[in-house]
């Protein structure tokens, strides 16, 4: 073997060596950043069972900031749907154990989720304005970051809160608010809950538009993320034709900014059970929602394969 072909050996042994070394190291980081977790693949898995999602409680409504270093979620505490927010941070090389959100026992809060600057933490809460009162109709609300850790609790504006109920939150990178409510409706018992989006101008909420029927429906649409760059939105609907009590559903943004009929997202994510809350990752790598009492996530790619 002449020297040549010897040293072409060696330097495409070394190349495949790097190459090999680099994708272990990129996989135990991802292990690192998402809870010491393997990646999961095309196929749902439970997210940190024994940790996370435990036998014992209900969780559900999860996020990360947006480095990756923190994650919120939900846990319910009672039957009437009174909850608190928990979340686990990565110090020193290793996450720390769940602990509170500290915020006041008396009322309930839940779907939390970060602004796009990482210096608002979202969540829906039942807490009144004055922080004092007995509990009311259910509210989107934040808590600034300080020097000192998190801000009380700012009700997020009466241009997006109204006297009924609205649930959770998701944030575009241009501060673009998508929520659910039923303002719509003088119906007091309805759950016809649908989807609407408010601006963020001049340090305000902006008065909140109602998608359209491309998302919404007479049923109940709620749970609604909307990807950083407004390319696509998943929700949740009970609308007839699912698989189960509630199934999440994506919907694509056109060349024309007007949004496609919004398909179901297949029996791969959606049982006979509900599926709700859903969000994806900053990196775009993996998609989280809630179900079987449980938080799931699953490679972000089957949202790429639901495009047509």
């Amino acid at each position: 073997m002449t020297e040549f072909k010897i040293m072409k050996k060696v330097f495409l042994a070394t190349t495949l060596s790097i190459f090999l070394t680099f994708i272990l190291i990129g996989q135990e980081y991802d292990s690192q950043k998402y809870i010491n977790q393997s990646p999961p693949g095309l196929t749902p898995e439970v997210f940190a069972p024994g940790t996370i999602s435990t036998d014992y409680e209900y969780e559900f409504g999860s996020a990360f900031s947006i480095t990756s270093d923190t994650f919120y979620y939900a846990v319910r505490l009672s039957k009437d749907w009174k909850a608190e927010i928990r979340y686990t941070e990565y110090h020193d090389g290793k996450w720390t154990n769940p602990k509170r959100l500290e915020l006041d026992a008396k009322y309930s809060y839940n779907d939390p989720y970060i602004s796009s600057d990482g210096n608002r933490l979202y969540f829906i809460s039942n807490r009144p304005e004055n922080g004092r009162d007995d509990p009311k109709d259910i509210d989107l609300w934040y808590v600034r970051k300080t020097d000192f850790g998190w801000s009380e609790p700012v009700n997020a504006g009466e241009a997006v809160n109204s006297t009924t109920d609205e649930f959770y939150i998701s944030i575009s990178e241009k501060e673009t608010l998508y929520y659910a409510s039923k303002i719509h409706t003088t119906e007091e018992d309805s759950w016809d809950f649908d989807i609407y989006y408010s601006e963020f101008k001049g340090g305000k909420f902006q008065t909140p538009v109602r998608m359209s029927d491309s998302i919404n429906s007479r049923s109940f649409e709620c749970d609604a993320y909307i990807a950083p760059d407004e390319s696509y939105i998943i929700f949740c609907s009970t609308r007839q034709g699912g698989y189960g009590e509630g199934d999440l559903y994506i919907s694509f943004k056109n060349n024309d900014n007007s949004w496609s009929k919004a398909i179901n997202m297949g029996e791969v994510i959606n049982t006979d059970n509900h599926e709700f809350c859903p969000f994806v990752t900053r990196d775009g790598k993996y998609f989280f929602y809630s179900g079987s009492e449980d938080i799931y996530w699953v490679d972000a790619k089957v949202i790429e394969k639901l495009k047509r």
